[in-house]
């Protein structure tokens, strides 16, 4: 573990040995870092957040509280978990039965937003700037920059790297009100200018 002046743990947070947190993290009231985790730089953990072995969360991630990030889950950096989002980590689970050799992986790719009370179902992957709804449960892939909502979470627009539903013309283009940021669509794949 690093030298504790390279990143803040409050005096209520559990942090297991063998935990990496990088710099400028801030790991807050009540949480629980289990051995083997991977806390990124600038990181921010809120209330009551529990990180999983193995999980890993790059540079920039925003978890907030009431969150159980469980082993399997890889999140890239800039991410946000909004409150009481929840992963989950197995697919049949039974109290009974011992699954902790089945957990399937769940990877959220750069930038993505997972919105407040969002349900994320093992063994998928949300891409690049993708924008998870609040309350949706999502049970399948999200495409890069894609908005999905509802229970079962499906497409209902795209989004812009700053936050933004992107509006394209007839030509396939669009930009994004805050950045003025260019994206294009075709054939169901967005990408953005000089990307």
């Amino acid at each position: 573990m690093q030298n504790k002046k390279d990143y803040f743990v409050d005096k209520t947070a559990v942090v297991d040995e063998g935990c990496e947190i990088g710099r400028g993290s801030k790991i807050w009231h009540f949480c629980h870092l289990i051995s083997g985790c991977k806390i990124g730089d600038g990181c921010s953990l809120g209330q009551n957040v529990m990180v999983g072995k193995n999980v890993v969360l790059g540079k920039n991630v925003r978890v907030q509280n009431n969150v159980s990030v469980y082993e399997g889950v890889i999140c890239e950096d800039d991410v946000f978990v909004g409150p009481s989002a929840v992963f989950t980590n197995v697919i049949n689970p039974r109290s009974a039965i011992s699954r902790k050799e089945e957990y399937k992986k769940t990877v959220v790719r750069k930038g993505a937003t997972i919105g407040a009370n969002a349900t994320i179902v093992c063994g998928v992957e949300l891409g690049k700037y993708s924008f998870v709804a609040a309350g949706a449960v999502v049970t399948a892939n999200v495409e890069p920059y894609s908005l999905v909502m509802g229970t079962p979470a499906r497409h209902a627009g795209w989004m812009s790297e700053n936050g933004y539903k992107l509006r394209f013309n007839s030509e396939g283009k669009a930009s994004c009100p805050e950045s003025g940021d260019i994206y294009f669509i075709n054939n169901g794949i967005v990408i953005k200018q000089d990307e």
